[in-house]
Formats: structure tokens, sequence, C-alpha cells
């Protein structure tokens, strides 16, 4: 029977589809017209009188009257759903009550082994379309599952209002089209920062699951299958997650101009010596840029770029390249 959800039993749904389509019936009516003997319709239209969906009359026998169905139904439904909801709220903790005894039980249950890169581009997906709040990476160079700027997933993510901080190491900017595809996700909203060396590959999951390498090998290119693991919420989680905080404190920030240009800020201050020229490249030097793609990026040859960058140091007294980024920060150059 339909009603069976909104807690009706057959003799009742069968008693009250008859009551809706009269006036009044009593339970022998009832019984003549359903099938029902009659001490069954008579339980079933005092079960229904209980449940509000009828009203007995004062006669005898009585005569009931069904109530309007979205009167009679529809808060019993509603109930019924709410009931669910609280159910499966309290399954789903037990779930995961179960599944964090089991994991104390098993340490083999922390870890799951992913071979190969199909296998690693389904799973990096995966963890992205159930993320609800944030997800951590660092992007090295040369890419082992997924192309840079093929991992449509952030940008479903994103939309979802999920927050991206994302690491990315100098060497990654010298791969082919690295900085478009930086500046399209940093416009869709992801954080993104640069470093000058990652010690790994990692994508952390609403901090409560991590992937990454066990192996190096397998970037494109390599006929080496990649041989990565997928972490549950553990003390080998909680360290990967500071490794990516400690990395994260000291980037540098980046940001997309109007021209699209990626360009790395530590600060901001007054005016300062610079062309904008010079102040675009300090940026990407800051960033961690390699001198090679910020030629190819500024249309500067390999010379021009390093008499520039002689020039800021002379300005700033600067006799390292290091020197040069801590003075420019320190003076607003930035």
């Amino acid at each position: 029977m339909a009603l069976e959800a909104a807690g009706i039993t057959d003799a009742e749904e069968t008693a009250y589809r008859l009551l809706v389509t009269r006036d009044s019936a009593s339970a022998q009516e009832i019984a003549e017209h359903s099938g029902l003997s009659q001490e069954d319709a008579a339980a079933a239209l005092a079960a229904l009188a209980a449940k509000a969906m009828a009203s007995p009359s004062d006669g005898r026998p009585p005569r009931y009257r069904a109530h309007p169905p979205d009167v009679a139904l529809l808060p019993q439904l509603k109930h019924r759903a709410d009931a669910l909801d609280l159910a499966r709220s309290a399954a789903t903790d037990l779930l995961e009550t179960y599944r964090a005894a089991a994991r104390r039980r098993d340490a083999g249950l922390l870890i799951e082994v992913i071979t190969g890169a199909e296998a690693l581009r389904q799973r990096l997906r995966q963890i992205q379309d159930r993320a609800r709040d944030e997800m951590l990476w660092f992007c090295k160079a040369q890419y082992v599952a997924m192309p840079s700027g093929s991992n449509t997933a952030e940008f479903d993510a994103l939309a979802r209002g999920v927050r991206y901080r994302v690491l990315y190491e100098r060497d990654f900017f010298d791969d082919e089209g690295a900085v478009g595809n930086i500046a399209a996700a940093v416009r869709k909203g992801e954080l993104a920062r640069a470093v000058p060396h990652l010690p790994l590959r990692l994508a952390v999951a609403d901090r409560s699951v991590a992937i990454f390498p066990l192996v190096p090998g397998g970037p494109h290119g390599s006929p080496d299958e990649p041989s990565t693991a997928l972490v549950r919420d553990s003390s080998l989680l909680d360290a990967l997650i500071a490794l990516f905080e400690r990395y994260w404190e000291d980037a540098v920030p980046l940001h997309v101009t109007a021209s699209g240009t990626v360009t790395g800020t530590s600060g901001v201050g007054p005016a300062d010596p610079l062309s904008a020229t010079d102040r675009r490249l300090l940026s990407l030097l800051v960033a961690g840029v390699a001198d090679k793609a910020i030629a190819t990026q500024m249309n500067l040859s390999r010379r021009t770029l390093q008499r520039r960058v002689h020039h800021m140091m002379e300005l700033a007294g600067a006799t390292t390249r290091t020197q040069l980024a801590w003075q420019a920060a320190r003076r607003g150059w930035l």
C-alpha cells in the first residue's frame, strides 16, 4: 500500500480511502465495501481516529468522517521524515565511530595503496567531489596523474564553496601553460602561494584524508606506474597537515594582475624607485619563478633580465637575491 511510509497499515489505508469518498461510514459499511471483516474494519477506524485521520460521531454504532488528507497525512509524513533524518545522522555518527575503532584495531585500514596513474586520477577526483570545507595541495613540477590545467574538479568544488589552498614550487612555473592555468584558478578563488621547493606531492581533503606518493616515479613520459598512499585520520595525517601549514606560512602569496600576470606579493608600502617592469620582474622573482620562465613571460632576454636584477640589487644594497627579496619586502617595493 502507498501510505505505509506514513505508518498506515493496509487495513487502515483501505478504510481511509473509502471514507474520503463518503460523507461518513460505519464499520459495517466499510466491511461491506472493502472485504475486511467487521472487527478489522472497526479496529482500522479506531486507529484512524487515534491518528487524527478521522472523527467518530456520538451515535451507536459510531459513524466516521475522514479528515482532509493534507491535514491528516502531511504532518505525519513530516514527522517521519524528521525522524528519518535523525536516524540517518545517528547512523553516520555510528559509522564514523565504527571506522575509527576499526582503524585503532587494524593499522592496515589507515593506509590504502593506490597503484597506477588512472586509479590515482579517479581517487583525486573523488576526494575533491566529496570535499565540503577545504583542500590543501602541494604542486610539484612535472605531473604524475593530472597535467596542469586538467583538474576540473577543483573548479566544481570552488563553485560549491570549498576553499583551496595551493602551494606551487618554483620549477612548476616552467611547465607548459602552468602560469596561465594558475591565473585561471586564482580568478576562480584559489588561494595560491609559491616556495622554492616542496618535499613531496600532497593533497588533503577536509583534514580527514590525504594522498601522497609512496615512492618517486611516474612523472609524465615515464613508463613507471606511480604508487601512492591514501591516509585517513591518524597521527601521520596530522603530521602531513602540519607540514603543509609550515610551508604555507613561509610561502609567497600569488595574485593575478588585470593583464593576467601571476605575481608574488609579500607586502605593500609607499612609492618605490622601480619601474613597473622592474616591480613585475621582482614579484615573479620573489615568488620563486625561474629566470627562464620570467624571461619568457616578460619577453625579455636573459641578459636584460640579469641586468635589471643587478640594478635592483644595487638600489637595495643587496649582494644576493635573497637579500634583495628581504629588502624589497622591507621597503614596500612589492
